[in-house]
């Protein structure tokens, strides 16, 4: 992938995000990208999230299928701590 297919992907995965971040913040939590490597998001999920047992629900359910379906080439979210 080119450097500006790249760009335009990391700059994609972060316009999904702000969608989903008010959903995030109304239940005390936030998340932040660390990366996009090979259709790989590195997300951090901060605040409430971050010590949540439903963050990998949160992460899996919500925030990678948004992804995955929004986003062409991403494959999978990771939580990076």
């Amino acid at each position: 992938m080119s450097e500006q297919a790249q760009k335009t992907q990391y700059d994609e995965v972060l316009e999904v995000l702000d969608k989903l971040r008010p959903f995030l913040q109304r239940d005390g939590g936030d998340c932040e990208l660390v990366d996009v490597e090979d259709g790989v998001v590195k997300l951090k999920l901060m605040g409430a999230c971050g010590s949540c047992p439903s963050s990998t629900i949160t992460l899996k359910a919500g925030i990678e299928r948004a992804l995955i379906e929004e986003v062409e080439g991403i494959t999978e979210v990771e939580q990076v701590f």
